[in-house]
């Protein structure tokens, strides 16, 4: 077994003492889906082949786990950075077409699919030029990098008959469907208030990754990877870096707010934008040359309750949600609440604690601790 891979059930395994030390009442795990292992074998003509446009940081991670399902194998890779070609290669664990163009995946007529993890300033083309082949579609978040680009890549997914998915985690959550199973019954009563946190406390939190040491000019196409960015001359920080511009990317709000909506709209079964919204931040501590802020707060009002939502690169708290209700039976308030931990980047495994708080405070609440291990790979790129 790969030392930088658990299974969910290893981690299961691994983490539930720990957690039962830490909690006092009762725990209830979540069922884990079947091990990929024990799949039936998928005859060679229901195969599916997918084709990945960008194998950095994510795109790597998406690659090593979209071969393991049943049924699918790795038809090509795109990358305009050379190095990744030689790292797709290694993970699919045999040779594939490479290419730094991404429309040679398009033309594969025996391509069924293909996974977007390019930069967000280059979500728009690739996803539209995918459908438009006749390719499903699976696209790291965030899906747009301005309104205008989501409003263009939703009439085009709306138009075509193609499948179009965006990759935000928490919609996928078996925490999340056990939380909104939860609220569903009431557990809460009538929402008032929505509160969620995601921090970061460290340089590769706060993108500071280091660029690839060989990467120049010549291995890399600098010029096309910019898109419709300014023009400006080659800069390895900026490929390695680029969540800190607003050229290319979204900053807290696209890396790290996309999840705190997303769960919340998860939980509460809802698909729409605020009524009203107020935002503030600034640069306050990574002073490195970003023109996106490190701290963004969010105040907003979503149907008939309030939301609070902070996303900061200067504290250690990973992620948290609490939603209050008022408990009508009870005449008291009620509170769900996640609690992540988080070790590294990777494959996601998830553990769950219904804890009963003590009788005299007639509150409800659910502790969360999940965790991840993978390898990590010199560069970044989405």
């Amino acid at each position: 077994m790969n030392k930088y891979r658990f299974s969910r059930r290893e981690f299961l395994q691994t983490t539930s003492r720990a957690a039962g030390a830490t909690l006092t009442a009762n725990a209830v795990l979540l069922n884990s889906e079947p091990l990929l292992a024990s799949s039936p074998a998928v005859p060679a003509s229901d195969r599916r082949r997918f084709g990945i446009v960008g194998v950095g940081m994510e795109g790597s991670n998406l690659l090593t786990t979209a071969i393991q399902l049943p049924g699918v194998e790795c038809a090509a890779a795109c990358d305009l950075y050379d190095g990744r070609h030689e790292l797709a290669r290694e993970i699919v664990g045999k040779p594939i077409p490479t290419t730094r163009h991404y429309k040679e995946l398009l033309d594969n007529k025996e391509i069924d699919a293909i996974i977007v993890a390019v930069p967000d300033h280059w979500h728009k083309q690739v996803v539209i030029d995918g459908v438009a082949a006749g390719k499903d579609v699976y696209c790291e978040k965030p899906f747009s990098h301005t309104p205008a680009d989501g409003l263009a890549l939703v009439e085009a997914a709306t138009k075509s008959d193609r499948i179009v998915m965006v990759g935000a985690q928490r919609t996928s959550s078996v925490l999340c469907a056990k939380a909104k199973e939860l609220y569903d019954r009431g557990a809460i009563g009538t929402l008032s208030l929505v509160e969620a946190t995601l921090g970061r406390n460290d340089p590769t939190g706060a993108w500071e990754y280091p660029p690839p040491p060989d990467l120049s000019p010549e291995n890399l196409d600098w010029d096309t990877w910019q898109g419709t960015a300014p023009k400006k001359p080659f800069d390895p920080l900026a490929f390695a870096r680029w969540r800190c511009w607003k050229e290319y990317g979204t900053g807290v709000a696209g890396d790290l707010l996309v999840h705190l909506i997303s769960g919340m709209q998860t939980v509460l079964g809802i698909n729409e934008i605020p009524k009203r919204v107020s935002a503030f931040g600034g640069i306050y501590r990574w002073k490195d040359g970003r023109d996106m802020p490190d701290v963004h707060q969010r105040s907003f009002r979503i149907r008939q309750c309030a939301g609070l939502h902070a996303s900061k690169l200067g504290y250690g708290i990973h992620r948290s949600y609490s939603l209050y209700g008022l408990q009508r039976h009870h005449r008291t308030y009620g509170v769900w609440r996640q609690l992540f931990s988080a070790t590294g980047r990777g494959s996601l495994s998830e553990l769950l604690h219904g804890v009963l708080s003590r009788p005299s405070e007639n509150t409800l609440s659910y502790a969360l601790a999940s965790g991840t291990r993978s390898q990590t790979r010199t560069g970044a790129g989405s």
